[in-house]
């Protein structure tokens, strides 16, 4: 017997049969599977479950995340949004009233991204450098109210920030996947992790939650910040 039951976020749930229990969310594309998924009918309605091992956000949820800032009708940008694994997640919990702007650096990757949004109208698609916010000015209708960041570049907190601060006003959230090795490749992770904590506290982002991806993502932590103050 299948059960189903929303999880502590809205638009995520909680699935369980008799082989496991796991994450998922209502496809709003449903017939469609993005990255070989495994799809559940559950009560006429399709659900999407929703691998912590594919995905950073559902591994921060399935750690202990507390601050879930992408919620149902919300205005996302999505750094580093590649094929689209973890964006169609985001599309299905904003659903028909939300937008995800998913900007992906590499043209050959962000064909499979564009082929998702042809089947999901809340995500716009932008083959661009995310280093580069105001290239996509023209495209990314603000106020955003989440940047969520997922790039391996090695200046991960100054790309968030200039995102933020060209996009988003007081109260808006940050999400970020901090890659260590990324940044430093020979650094303990814990001096890696706490340059890019205070780098961001010193930008003048509030630092909400600090979350540990493993074991589901090796050298990764999981940040959730907010704008307090004017960013300049």
């Amino acid at each position: 017997m299948t059960t189903l039951a929303p999880y502590k976020f809205p638009g995520v749930y909680m699935i369980q049969d008799k082989d496991r229990m796991a994450l998922c969310t209502e496809s709003l594309a449903p017939g469609l599977s993005v990255y070989g998924e495994k799809i559940v009918i559950h009560e006429n309605n399709e659900y999407r479950i929703w691998s912590p091992r594919r995905s950073k956000l559902s591994a921060a949820i399935k750690n202990g995340l507390s601050e879930m800032p992408i919620q149902p009708g919300s205005k996302v940008l999505y750094l580093g949004a590649a094929s689209g694994t973890t964006v169609s997640h985001c599309s299905d919990i904003l659903g028909f009233n939300g937008t995800v702007y998913a900007v992906e650096f590499s043209e050959r990757t962000a064909r499979e991204l564009v082929h998702l949004a042809a089947s999901r109208n809340n995500i716009i698609p932008i083959v661009e450098d995310a280093r580069h916010p105001t290239r996509y000015t023209s495209i990314v209708a603000g106020p955003i109210d989440v940047v969520y960041q997922d790039v391996a570049q090695p200046n991960q907190a100054t790309i968030l920030y200039e995102n933020l601060k060209t996009f988003c006003s007081f109260g808006a959230w940050g999400m970020l996947a901090i890659k260590a090795r990324s940044i430093d490749s020979v650094s303990e992770l814990d001096e890696i992790y706490s340059k890019e904590i205070a780098m961001l506290d010193n930008l003048g982002l509030q630092i909400v939650e600090n979350i540990d991806l493993s074991p589901l993502e090796k050298d990764h932590r999981f940040i959730v910040c907010r704008v307090t103050e004017e960013l300049t």
